[in-house]
């Protein structure tokens, strides 16, 4: 049994049916947002819902199963442990105050796709190792709009005082700007009163933009290239005794069939 669950769990159209099911658990939370479908169609989604999560309870089982008796190894994977997860969240009764946490726990059943397509896990894995590195890159941005933040009261406050009456407004200010949303008719006012200001707002957004937003793809890129060769490592693994035992079986065929070439050679 332990042996016929790892083949259904590894199996391609196994990870290809649980990908279709959640793709139709997102159509029907679409769907429910429609009164009119929802008035004309609602005993089918609530059951098609529950037909869902059933499989998703099945999937969880057999993966179980696959690793038996050794269960611990399921929770081992911080992915397997989020479905298992979004499975109990999904168990809570949509009723009474619980009722907003189930709705939500519905919608995680989508998130879901994250952790059943590998490509997407490596996307996310990426972005969970870039943090601490991305933490450095805030912290240096976090000066940078300081700074700038400081600079525009003291040069606009009293000519433009809708956007740099305090510090906090003057932060929003630039967090305007290096969106570069409409940042220009922020800097023309400030032209209105000093001639030079542009200086200020070019050099802000080369900062802010070009630079500190490169370095975000840079910090990104680089630990996506470093989860790429763990990944691969990790798909390599081990040698296994099975597999060299196969490999002297096929060398020994091999071996003999050379032996009769070169007798009948003789």
């Amino acid at each position: 049994m332990k042996d016929r669950a790892s083949q259904i769990v590894s199996a391609p159209w196994f990870e290809h049916g649980i990908i279709a099911f959640i793709l139709i658990n997102g159509v029907i939370l679409g769907m429910e947002t429609s009164p009119a479908l929802m008035e004309q169609y609602g005993d089918f989604m609530h059951l098609g819902n529950h037909v869902i999560l059933g499989i998703f309870i099945l999937e969880a089982i057999l993966k179980m199963i696959a690793v038996a008796p050794q269960v611990d190894r399921y929770f081992r994977d911080g992915w397997n442990i989020f479905d298992f997860s979004v499975i109990m969240f999904s168990l809570i009764p949509a009723t009474g105050d619980f009722a907003m946490i189930a709705r939500l726990a519905r919608l995680l059943r989508v998130v879901r796709l994250v952790s059943t397509i590998p490509e997407l896990r490596l996307i996310v894995s990426t972005l969970v190792r870039s943090i601490p590195s991305m933490i450095h890159v805030m912290t240096l941005m976090g000066v940078i709009f300081y700074i700038y933040a400081i600079t525009g009261y003291q040069l606009f406050h009293e000519h433009d005082p809708t956007h740099w009456r305090s510090l906090g407004i003057s932060l929003l200010t630039l967090f305007r700007v290096v969106t570069l949303e409409d940042w220009t008719d922020v800097m023309y006012t400030a032209m209105d009163f000093h001639p030079l200001s542009w200086v200020y707002f070019v050099s802000f957004v080369i900062l802010g933009t070009f630079v500190v937003i490169n370095l975000f793809i840079a910090v990104v890129i680089n630990n996506l290239d470093e989860a790429k060769a763990e990944r691969l490592t990790e798909l390599q693994g081990p040698v296994t005794q099975k597999e060299i035992l196969k490999d002297l079986r096929e060398t020994q065929k091999a071996l003999k069939r050379l032996e009769e070439r070169l007798d009948k050679a003789t």
